[in-house]
């Protein structure tokens, strides 16, 4: 029995809190009739109760939700052509974790600089911006480097409509690539 079908392929959406994930995620699975999963669905419990108490997780709580997401990513895999899951994976351990058994899975990471991701939040109506948590997700972020080659970029400024097309066409050219 064949586990994966080499046609079939998995996109996480990642970056910093603001960076758009959801909503481009939203678009992008709307526009390629495809499925979408947000990755804070996936938290465990006690994670969400941990949260919830307004204590930040650590890397030791994180590490049930990952795996969990590594599960879901495999299972969309089988099912659909083209699947997207939106996650932060801040950090190479996070991806490494999420891209372990899954050989069609990459990552698209939606780049922007502080002040841009700062300025989207700021704007948001009916959401408080809390300047500290964009702090602290940059001071996590381990961008991917060179020898994440399963990681493709795509710049955040522009419209939302620009960064939409941008992904679709990421993701275009890994499938037409084959």
């Amino acid at each position: 029995m064949t586990t994966q079908s080499p046609s079939h392929h998995v996109f996480i959406l990642m970056g910093v809190s603001g960076s758009g994930k959801s909503a481009v995620a939203n678009r992008v699975a709307c526009e390629l009739n495809t499925a979408f999963l947000d990755g804070d669905f996936l938290h465990p419990r006690a994670n969400i109760m941990k949260m919830a108490e307004g204590h930040p997780l650590d890397d030791n709580d994180r590490q049930p939700w990952l795996q969990a997401l590594n599960d879901a990513a495999f299972a969309m895999q089988r099912t659909q052509a083209v699947s997207i899951v939106v996650c932060s994976a801040l950090k190479k351990s996070y991806r490494d974790l999420l891209r372990k058994g899954n050989s069609n899975l990459k990552f698209i990471y939606l780049k922007g600089d502080f002040a841009t991701i700062e300025a989207r939040l700021k704007a948001r109506k009916g959401h408080f911006f809390k300047p500290q948590m964009l702090v602290t997700q940059f001071a996590t972020l381990e961008e991917p480097g060179n020898e994440e080659d399963d990681v493709l970029v795509v710049d955040i400024d522009h419209s939302l409509d620009e960064v939409v097309a941008a992904t679709i066409t990421a993701i275009q050219d890994t499938i037409n690539k084959g």
